[in-house]
């Protein structure tokens, strides 16, 4: 595995090339990942903005305890200061302090389809964000960097809209019961089929939340006993999964192979704890694109390593699924590999598809069994119907099963404008994190004032991006995310370079 280090401006970029030659030939194309060291200086300050922050949250807190300043924050009644309180005002302290600065950039509410543009419903407040008022009045035309709307199908016209519409009036919006009484409709089962073959598997399974899929199915598939390997960047559902599992847990560091490889060798030498015996089952979890870093998974390596020591992969391709692969279908396609590689592969419709829902595919014995065993297969209420014909008529203008080649084009131009976008951003010097191809892009602003400012200036562009910063990333890499779509035109996307 070759390792190229470029360096720009005093600043060093750690970017990682693997060339088509490398690592035995596991890899088709190049692999382009760039990640730049937080400078001193900037960590520094940043260190510093905080600490302002915490000092000035810790006075704030004493001029409300004597009443000099008004108490917005929930607190326990008097005749209740007896019992154990339900409030800890520490455990509180970033979000009475620091969070309600800049509240405002978060939830806000849109009143229009999040497609290339959005309104969003206008409000204000008159309490440091500690309550919002609405006007009555919309943002109009904002452009929208911050929906998962990858291949634009979050749309209220055309094919999607139209069947979804359609089957609404023959089968109405809920089910009102689980797959397993009398809520699996036909839609389902084509859903279900079209999956697989959209897939390459033999057999695939739909459930009606994305974050369920992986926090109930888990469980279904390991227990006590059973070793988990997990990126430490996992998506909060994969986590939640592990843990409910009751299985061991172990942590490899970021798409790094050797830390992975480390664990995998130990767990075959020493077994479980205490009694050494061999784990009865050992599962790997990663993601395709991980969507706060922006970087793809190195599956080639990690099925390799999958092989070598006999374990069990799990991939969740959330946000890859429909987004990488000259076909769509995910970070498998992209690496060229065989999709029976991988043991279990999961992914969401709330992205690429425009919808709302997860799917797991795979050999049939293993749908056969989640079928009855998973939590979220027997007990959560089906999908809806129009919902799940907004994915099938999706699906298919992906797969060109539609007659026409639009699912082609919009592959095709997401690809485009995430290779202008990024690169365009790059030659104006801003940091920019993740792997060449991926559609989510992070840009570092680092320190805590940033966040806010940011996004408010942003808005009075009218453009719509979403700022995460502490707990959500490390406390020195805040950060703007930009999300991009098929549906973002050239010009869009230099409004958002130019004023960002």
């Amino acid at each position: 595995m070759r390792e190229h280090k470029e360096f720009q401006d005093s600043t060093q970029i750690k970017r990682v090339v693997y060339p088509t030659a490398c690592n035995g030939g596991l890899y088709s194309r190049p692999f382009h990942e760039s990640f730049e060291e937080t400078p001193m200086l900037v960590a520094v300050l940043t260190y510093m903005g905080y600490g302002i922050l915490t000092i000035f949250g810790y006075l704030r807190d004493f001029l409300r305890a004597w009443k000099i300043e008004r108490c917005h924050i929930a607190r326990e009644r008097e005749e209740q200061k007896d019992f154990v309180p339900l409030y800890q005002d520490f455990e509180n302290f970033y979000t009475r302090n620091l969070y309600m600065r800049i509240r405002d950039s978060w939830n806000r509410p849109i009143c229009s389809v999040p497609g290339a543009k959005l309104d969003l419903a206008e409000r204000v407040s008159h309490d440091y964000n500690w309550t919002f008022e609405y006007t009555g009045r919309a943002v109009k035309d904002v452009i929208n960097m911050g929906s998962y709307n990858y291949l634009g199908f979050a749309e209220n016209s055309g094919a999607c809209a139209e069947a979804a519409a359609n089957v609404t009036l023959k089968y109405g919006v809920g089910v009102c019961s689980t797959r397993q009484e009398i809520g699996n409709l036909d839609r389902h089962e084509e859903l279900e089929k079209l999956v697989a073959k959209f897939l390459g598997v033999e057999s695939a399974m739909a459930f009606g939340m994305g974050f369920a899929t992986n926090s109930m199915n888990i469980p279904a598939l390991t227990g006590k006993g059973c070793l988990i390997l997990s990126d430490e960047l996992n998506h909060a559902s994969l986590v939640l999964g592990a843990r409910l599992s009751g299985s061991s847990i172990r942590i490899f560091k970021h798409n790094n192979m050797q830390s992975l490889e480390k664990l995998l060798g130990d767990a075959i030498v020493n077994g479980q704890p205490r009694t050494h015996r061999p784990w009865k089952k050992i599962l790997i979890v990663v993601e395709g694109i991980y969507s706060m870093e922006g970087s793809i998974v190195r599956l080639p390596e990690v099925i390799a390593l999958k092989k070598k020591y006999k374990a069990f992969l799990y991939l969740d391709e959330a946000h890859s699924i429909g987004a990488l692969g000259t076909s769509g279908r995910g970070v498998v396609d992209y690496f060229g590999l065989d999709p029976r590689d991988v043991d279990i592969m999961m992914g969401t419709f709330t992205k690429s598809f425009g919808a709302a829902g997860g799917y797991i595919g795979g050999k049939k014995e293993l749908i056969d069994y989640l079928r009855t065993h998973s939590h979220s297969a027997v007990y959560a209420t089906s999908i809806s119907p129009p919902v799940a014909e907004q994915i099938i008529t999706s699906m298919k203008c992906i797969m060109g099963e539609d007659g026409t080649t639009l699912g082609c084009e919009r592959i095709r131009q997401l690809a485009e404008n995430t290779i202008y976008f990024r690169r365009r951003l790059q030659e104006m010097g801003f940091i920019i994190y993740g792997n060449s191809d991926s559609p989510v892009v992070p840009m570092m602003l680092y320190m805590p004032a940033k966040i806010g400012a940011f996004g408010r200036e942003m808005l009075k562009r009218n453009i719509g991006v979403v700022v995460v910063g502490f707990p959500a990333t490390p406390i020195i890499e805040s950060r703007a995310r930009f999300c991009v779509s098929a549906a973002h035109t050239k010009e869009m996307l230099d409004v958002v370079r130019l004023y960002a």
